[in-house]
């Protein structure tokens, strides 16, 4: 039995410390591997476009990633323009991502403030030769940087399930992020491993040619779709319909 909302309708259940990043990692890659270059392409064309327009394309493009992911998972035909899938879900993927932007613009963007604002101190000294300055520019650095990441990934576990529960469990955009976040904090050291993982998976990609990271995305995100299933579980889907035999068969099979 699920647990319910206010508004009393029941939410499916999740588990507690499910998660096995290194698990995910490997269970992720065996998931996609066949298919490995359509997913590349789509996980870079959907970075491209989830950039555009403010952003705002960011969650029902997720969304379709994940309608990819779940047909993988189910072996069901995977095609480029299953990424455009996601934006079946647009109103409710678009709330989620939001809910996300928020606390990621009120929390990060002071620290790049204070990391720019001493960039163009650090640029001033050097105009007038004080390297005082440019030490306490380096400072910042070493000290707005780790910040920047670990407040990223602290707010990335809140959010990781929202955008799969709205495709696989057909949940509105707020209930699926206050899922998530109820999931997540149940789980969330080793979900904040897995994405520690891989955001070292994607920065040591990025070494290769500065490109590398465009390889490694799907794989990163075939590792969350995964952390989904080891908490929520896959959905028991019906079986395909298949068309009624025709009558003359039909009265063959009864023995007619």
């Amino acid at each position: 039995m699920g647990i319910n909302d206010a508004a009393g309708q029941t939410l499916p259940e999740f588990k507690r410390g499910a998660v096995k990043p290194i698990e995910c990692l490997k269970d992720g890659w065996e998931l996609i591997k066949d298919q490995y270059w359509l997913f590349v392409g789509m996980s870079v064309v959907g970075l491209l476009m989830g950039s555009a327009a403010m952003g705002l394309l960011t969650g029902p493009i997720m969304c379709g990633i994940y309608v990819a992911l779940f047909r993988q998972h189910a072996r069901e035909p995977v095609e480029f323009a299953t990424l455009f899938k996601g934006l079946d879900y647009f109103a409710d993927a678009v709330i989620a991502w939001l809910l996300h932007a928020v606390p990621v613009t009120l929390v990060v963007g002071p620290l790049y403030l204070i990391y720019f604002a001493m960039m163009i101190t650090q640029m001033m000294a050097r105009r007038r030769g004080d390297p005082s300055i440019v030490l306490g520019y380096l400072a910042a650095i070493g000290i707005c940087m780790p910040l920047i990441i670990i407040l990223l990934a602290i707010i990335s576990v809140i959010f990781v399930f929202a955008y799969p529960l709205i495709v696989d469990r057909g949940l509105s955009g707020m209930k699926a992020v206050k899922l998530s976040y109820k999931a997540a904090m149940a789980n969330f050291w080793s979900l904040f491993g897995l994405l520690l993982l891989n955001g070292l998976l994607g920065t040591a990609g990025g070494f290769i040619c500065g490109v590398g990271f465009y390889f490694v995305l799907p794989v990163t995100y075939a590792a969350l779709f995964v952390a989904y299933l080891q908490v929520f579980g896959a959905t028991k889907r019906p079986p395909p319909r298949t068309p009624p035999l025709p009558p003359a068969f039909a009265s063959i099979e009864s023995g007619g």
